[in-house]
């Protein structure tokens, strides 16, 4: 029986993979967050692996309050890079896979076009910087890690852009979004679906791979869209990037080439039109 451990079990990544785990009898899971395992130890690290001996460590586990990290840099670097470093080397020892999982934040390359993993990284954030940090020593220290690189995660659980929308769009009148930051909205459970059907392959990959949903829109266009299904009478105003200032820079131009994900596996990725629908569906607002 396969044995997989998932840290960062209470996000929104964890959540959803306890709910596909669910469905997967022949897998035994082991679920954890800071409670249970704290991964900037070394010595907690080995000993949780000595004792369940995985085959895969999926790591879930992030510092993703992107504008505090600017003021927060030792907090977000031993979460996104220390730890990180800690799963790496644990994993090589015990001979475990190691998924962990990145931001299109560590493109922000200028480049406008699908982003591509062989393009350059160029972080203008604390966060950016150090989830770059993190994928690097993921791949350098474990030989079978893999380093999946996404975009605006949302899902019906915890913070996240949908549901802060929800909410002010219920509580507001009028709201501003803006309209020069371009990606793709990535739902959680098809991320985790993604991810196990590439650990399904007699053959995972390893090494650094982009996914996200299908499709490509604004801020401003997913808010509308979000209004829209929820039925919410709020106007969304377009404005730009420079008139909402915030501590960390965001790319303005995040989609991500696929490419590689899809010659791996034949995982039909749904447009983030779909799953946005099925997210406000499961919160009741659609």
């Amino acid at each position: 029986m396969k044995r997989i451990l998932l840290t960062g079990c209470e996000g929104q990544l964890g959540r959803a993979f306890q709910e596909l785990a669910a469905a997967r009898p022949g897998e035994a899971w082991r679920f954890t967050d800071k409670d249970q395992l704290d991964i900037t130890s070394a010595p907690a690290l080995e000993e949780t692996l000595s004792a369940f001996r995985p085959q895969v460590l999926i790591n879930c586990a992030a510092y993703t309050a992107v504008d505090r990290a600017e003021s927060e840099p030792g907090p977000a670097r031993r979460l996104n890079v220390d730890a990180v470093a800690h799963l790496a080397e644990a994993c090589q020892k015990q001979g475990t896979r190691l998924v962990h999982y990145s931001t299109d934040y560590a493109y922000h390359n200028g480049l406008n076009r699908p982003l591509r993993e062989d393009d350059p990284p160029r972080p203008k954030s604390v966060y950016a910087r150090t989830k770059l940090a993190g994928e690097e020593a993921a791949l350098s220290l474990c030989d079978q890690s893999l380093v999946i690189r996404t975009s605006w995660v949302f899902s019906p659980f915890g913070h996240n852009f949908v549901r802060t929308m929800l909410r002010l769009g219920a509580e507001r009148e009028r709201l501003r979004v803006v309209y020069d930051q371009v990606g793709t909205p990535t739902y959680a459970p098809d991320l985790a679906g993604a991810t196990l059907a590439l650990l399904d392959l007699h053959r995972p990959p390893t090494g650094l791979l982009n996914f996200s949903n299908e499709g490509v829109t604004s801020w401003y266009d997913f808010a509308c869209r979000i209004m829209e299904l929820a039925r919410l009478d709020c106007r969304v105003e377009a404005i730009l990037s420079a008139d909402y200032p915030t501590p960390a820079r965001r790319p303005p131009y995040s989609l991500l080439d696929k490419s590689r994900f899809k010659s791996l596996s034949n995982y039909l990725i749904p447009h983030w039109h779909d799953s946005l629908r099925q997210c406000l569906m499961r919160l009741g607002a659609d």
